[in-house]
């Protein structure tokens, strides 16, 4: 069957590379020229004579033909904005209702639906749309494709402007085309190799192998095949000696019952007392503020270090505490504020036990130890520091203003 199949394919290939059988119909009129500055000039002359119904092959795109072939602007433009338009609002409705309406999330206390994280995949979903259907459009709709029944197909006229020349072909299907004066006008344009090119006697669309029942069912097997070997390979073949090893390899997922363990767990804690090597542990984790004896900040108030500061405290603590640490949320009440920073208790705190605060947490705050490094937990006390100051200041803290100017008082009657 196999044998039959692959004749049969032979022959038919070996038929679509012949010559086709031509009827007497006429298609269209051929001439050839050696140079871009040639076809320009063809095709500009024969747009001017008011030939619709005509069209210009190169084997790469020529700059300036569309002009010279007065080529009305193409609507495929129109496709991609429009479908570009499209993704752009699919994206922002599918976000606007994920998080504004269906899984409402306060992430750092802004708004439900956040424009400014939405435009990366907004953009993404307007690219898809655009670049597909551009594709999509320009192929089916504009070029008509796949078309393989031109009768152009298959003559000396094609495999020369595939190759090495210019041609163009007015089509008998045009209002002012006379097949005698066509050829006359090429004549007068210096055209080459100047023909008639007839319609195919039966359209290739019959004798094509692309809707044979044997080929669609070669397809289908293939197809078949394919995804029965892919499946077999990455459900049994993969889990066999010696493929398994990494896969069977000793190991425990996360949230499964141990054998190994006594107590039955897999997920293990760290040993306890253990160490990183190059790290000192906070000697006051777990400890509440009261028992804060000896904790200088070791950080100099600085520009640099109060830069840092206020940085880290505008990404961590005013969603809570607000911009100026008075207390005043940004989270409109959805979650509980916490008190000011700025009343006598923290005012009067040493800087080690703010320091503990941002470490260990303090009531309903959580501990910022994993997400602040150390360092910048001081620069944050620096910058708290430095806020206090800013809303509570003294006569200390206020700059000395220069004497106003002495001012003489003229006597009565002097200049």
């Amino acid at each position: 069957m196999v044998k039959r199949f692959l004749e049969k394919f032979k022959q038919t290939d070996q038929k679509l590379l012949g010559d086709d059988k031509r009827s007497g119909s006429l298609f269209a009129v051929t001439s050839l020229y050696d140079t871009p500055d040639e076809i320009i000039s063809a095709a500009s002359e024969v747009a001017k004579l008011g030939f619709t119904d005509f069209d210009v092959y190169t084997p790469y795109p020529v700059h300036g033909l569309d002009d010279a072939m007065q080529l009305k602007e193409s609507k495929l433009g129109l496709v991609s904005f429009t479908f570009g338009l499209i993704g752009t609002i699919s994206a922002l409705s599918m976000i606007g209702y994920m998080s504004g309406i269906d899984y409402q999330n306060i992430i750092g206390g802004k708004p439900f639906f956040n424009l400014p994280a939405s435009i990366p995949i907004t953009f993404e979903l307007t690219i898809l749309f655009c670049g597909l259907m551009t594709a999509f459009g320009m192929l089916l709709l504009f070029d008509k494709l796949p078309q393989i029944s031109n009768p152009l197909h298959d003559t000396g006229f094609m495999k020369r402007v595939s190759s090495d020349k210019y041609g163009i072909a007015i089509e008998a299907t045009d209002p002012l085309f006379n097949e005698s004066q066509v050829k006359d006008l090429f004549g007068k344009l210096n055209g080459k190799d100047i023909g008639s090119v007839n319609y195919n006697e039966d359209l290739l669309v019959k004798e094509t192998p692309i809707f044979d029942k044997k080929f669609l069912g070669t397809l289908a097997l293939t197809a078949i095949i394919v995804a029965g070997s892919t499946y077999l390979m990455l459900n049994y073949l993969t889990f066999i000696l010696p493929y398994n090893w990494m896969h069977w390899q000793f190991r425990g997922n996360p949230q499964t019952v141990s054998t190994f363990y006594s107590d039955g767990r897999t997920m293990r804690d760290p040993v306890e007392g253990t160490v990183a090597r190059g790290f000192m542990p906070y000697q006051y984790k777990g400890m509440p503020d009261s028992v804060i004896k000896v904790l200088a900040n070791p950080l100099p108030s600085s520009e640099k270090v109060l830069s840092q500061g206020q940085y880290r405290f505008n990404t961590y603590c005013t969603p809570c505490h607000g911009n100026y640490g008075k207390g005043d949320s940004k989270l409109h009440g959805q979650f509980p504020a916490p008190p000011s920073l700025h009343s006598d208790k923290v005012r009067n705190w040493p800087d080690g036990n703010i320091y503990n605060v941002i470490t260990n947490g303090q009531n309903i705050m959580p501990s910022y130890a994993k997400q602040i490094p150390r360092e910048d937990r001081w620069a944050i006390v620096h910058y708290i520091r430095t806020l206090q100051r800013s809303q509570n200041a003294t006569d200390l803290d206020l700059e000395k203003q220069p004497p106003p100017p002495k001012t003489e008082v003229k006597k009565e009657g002097e200049k």
